[in-house]
């Protein structure tokens, strides 16, 4: 499964909504030495109920909007 995702950083509560295609994902670690990133990965696993690795960033690794692939769904 392939999807779409804008992310927020620096937000006061991490959230995941879906409008349309598109995921709004707000995290509360801030965009420095990845970790909004492996925020991202970590908020998409226990969302979608996957483990971690499945979870790939195939776009937009540096970039609010980032096109990402998760396996075994």
């Amino acid at each position: 499964m392939i999807i779409e995702v804008s992310v927020k950083t620096s937000a006061k509560v991490s959230s995941i909504r879906k409008d349309g295609d598109i995921y709004y994902i707000s995290l509360k670690s801030k965009p420095f030495h990845n970790s909004a990133n492996i925020e991202l990965i970590d908020s998409l696993s226990s969302h979608f109920n996957v483990i971690k690795s499945s979870i790939v960033i195939l776009k937009g690794f540096k970039s609010k909007k980032k096109l990402i692939e998760i396996k075994g769904i």
